[in-house]
Formats: C-alpha cells, sequence, structure tokens
C-alpha cells in the first residue's frame, strides 16, 4: 500500500510516497541526466546492492558530518564524476543524508534536480519533508541553508527494521509532536497502539507515519518559508535544541523533553492543565523517551539563546492551546529565561 501526497513549493512539486520502497527508485528517477547517490556508511553497507545504477558518493554518520566541509567534499565528488545541470542527486538515508544532499543539490551549478530515499523514522515524519535543507555551522544548528523541494521523497517502511532501537524512538517524538499541534486523533492512535508501535508492526506505522506526512505537507503547502502557520512544527525545539546543543542523544530525544518543558510552560500560561502535562509525560515515557534533562539553567538558557528563530530580543515560542492544538507567540527572552530559571532550578 502506498499513499502520495504532494507539496507545490516555489521551485516546484514534491511528491512524497509513504509505503513506496528503495527497490522501486527507478520508477521515479528521470529518463535523462546522469545519477549521483550520496549516502552513509551503513546505509551503503546494508542496502547497497539495492541501489540504483549511478555513482555513489559515501560520507560519515552523526551530525559530525553535517557541515560544510562536507558540502565541499560532495561537490568536489560531483564535479570529478562530470555532473552537470541535467544531472540528478538522489539520497539514500536519513536525515542528516537528506539535509546535506537537498543543500548541495540546491547549490550545485545554481541547483540541479534532487529527490530522497528516506530511511529513518525521524527522517520520514521530519527532516526529508517540508524542503528544509541544510548544515550546521559551528554551534549553530542548521544555521546555513535553503528552501528547495525535493522532487521526490520515498519513505521505505521496510527499511526501519535495520534501525536501532533508539533511532525509532528518535522518529516518534516528531509524530507525537504532530499529533499534539494538529491532531489529536493521531496522538490517540498513538496511546491505543503503543505496543505495536513499538514492535514496529508495519500496519501501525505505516498509518503513524502517512498522518504525519499528511500533517506536515498540509503545514508547508500553507506556509513553505515559515512565516506562520509552519512555526507550529518548531513546538518543543527552542529548549529541545538547547538540551541537543548540551547533550547529542539523538534530536527526537531532546524534543521530546523540550516538549514536555514546552507543556509545563503551557500549563503556566493558562492554556492546558495538569492533567494534559502527565498525559503527554506518559506517552513518551511508554515510547521510550525522556522527558527531562537535569542541566542547569543557566547552561539552557546560553544554549537557546543561539535559536534560529530570535528576532532581536525576542522569539517565536510554541505553545499548547489544548491537546491537538498549538499557538505561536512573540516572547521576549526575559520570559523565557524566567521560565528556564523556575523549571530547572
Amino acid at each position: 500500500m502506498i499513499k502520495t501526497f504532494t507539496v507545490e513549493g516555489r521551485q516546484g512539486t514534491s511528491a512524497i510516497h509513504v509505503g513506496a520502497s528503495l527497490s522501486s527508485v527507478g520508477d521515479f528517477l528521470p529518463d535523462q541526466g546522469s545519477v549521483v547517490i550520496v549516502t552513509d556508511e551503513n546505509i551503503l553497507k546494508l542496502y547497497g546492492s539495492s541501489f540504483p545504477a549511478g555513482h555513489v558518493i559515501t560520507i560519515g554518520t552523526g551530525e559530525k558530518v553535517k557541515v560544510l566541509s562536507t558540502v565541499e567534499y560532495i561537490l568536489r565528488e560531483m564535479i570529478s564524476a562530470g555532473c552537470d545541470r541535467s544531472s540528478f542527486l538522489l539520497a539514500i538515508g536519513g536525515g542528516i543524508v537528506c539535509d546535506i544532499a537537498g543543500f548541495v543539490a540546491s547549490v550545485f551549478l545554481r541547483g540541479i534536480r534532487f529527490g530522497f530515499v528516506s530511511t529513518s523514522l525521524l527522517s520520514q515524519v521530519d527532516a526529508s519533508v517540508g524542503g528544509k535543507n541544510g548544515v550546521n555551522l559551528d554551534a549553530f544548528k542548521n544555521m546555513v541553508g535553503v528552501f528547495n523541494q525535493p522532487q521526490f521523497v520515498l519513505c521505505d517502511i521496510d527499511m526501519l527494521s535495520t534501525l536501532p532501537k533508539n533511532e525509532i524512538s528518535n522518529g516518534f517524538a516528531e509524530i507525537v509532536k504532530h499529533g499534539l499541534i494538529k491532531d489529536l486523533s493521531l496522538l490517540e492512535f498513538i496511546e491505543n497502539n503503543r505496543e505495536k508501535a513499538l514492535a514496529l508492526d508495519r500496519e501501525t506505522v505505516f498509518r503513524m507515519v502517512a498522518d504525519s506526512v499528511e500533517i506536515k505537507s498540509r503545514v508547508v503547502q500553507a506556509d513553505e518559508r515559515e512565516a506562520g502557520e509552519r512555526r507550529k512544527l518548531n513546538y518543543g525545539h527552542t529548549i529541545g535544541h538547547a538540551f541537543e546543543k548540551l547533550n547529542p542523544c539523538g534530536h527526537g530525544r531532546a524534543v521530546a523533553a523540550g516538549m514536555v518543558a514546552a507543556a509545563v510552560y503551557s500549563r503556566q500560561k493558562g492554556y492546558i492543565n495538569q492533567g494534559d502535562v502527565d498525559r503527554i509525560k506518559n506517552l513518551l515515557l511508554g515510547l521510550g523517551l525522556p522527558v527531562v534533562f537535569d542541566f542547569p539553567g543557566e547552561e539552557i538558557i546560553k544554549a537557546a539563546s543561539r535559536d534560529k528563530k530570535k528576532q532581536g530580543n525576542n522569539l517565536f515560542f510554541v505553545f499548547l492551546e489544548q491537546i491537538g492544538q498549538a499557538r505561536v507567540e512573540n516572547i521576549s527572552y526575559d520570559d523565557l529565561n524566567g521560565f528556564i530559571r523556575g523549571y530547572f532550578a
């Protein structure tokens, strides 16, 4: 079974095919032009025999490779391989591979066509959907990048079976986020099918990925450049990114604890109640995700001050009005820092 969702971007239409397989990627590649494949060491080892024909460029794994020097390495490899404006760049991997490859494709010869085979749960529900492509610079996450939609994204559910458990939980965090900000029924489905999800029951995971992609593609369609509605997708990320800087334990795990902090902040604002906060905590804990990190408040404040969403002394912060509905407010860093000092006292 395959479900397809589309995003009409400024540079063209992106089609996200949930349930499509790596073995079918040839059906989506252009008839003309060379194909260059960007992947990582682990994916090449596991699935390289199933790759389509093309020049393969392999990078390392982890946030340490999501930097401009990796971009330069890929660009030089593409030049050496004789790539030109008719070439197609295919990324096969998780969020880091897709982020880097999308950025490379957007700047090589001022832009060539590209597509993704998304291999991790986090990438399938988050990084590969929406057209954000970028790399880190020093301590600043995704500081250098572009908005550009891939021609296609294949979310191969069967490839998730080779992921370590902590990578699966990273993806669950973003799926829970989608339910919290946009879809109470998705959240209830996760609560009622938690054991099946953890066991990677295909039908259960397919529903969770498809619902998440539908939510994100609808939001991106309405606000591709993050001027309004798309900001809601950052729920839990302001404090979550601070956690991730202090403890690189995985994006989803950091965001999970960030979502709990944002829920507590929402309760303090009078939007949700303690029962809602406890419900969020229990669901995340049941999925093997952390709900708090024990860092000194001042360290969290320092890390959060590097947030890309800042505007002068203010930033856009996402609160929960209720379970399944989010709101964005422009708050001062003084207000945020006051909350952090109290919450992490």
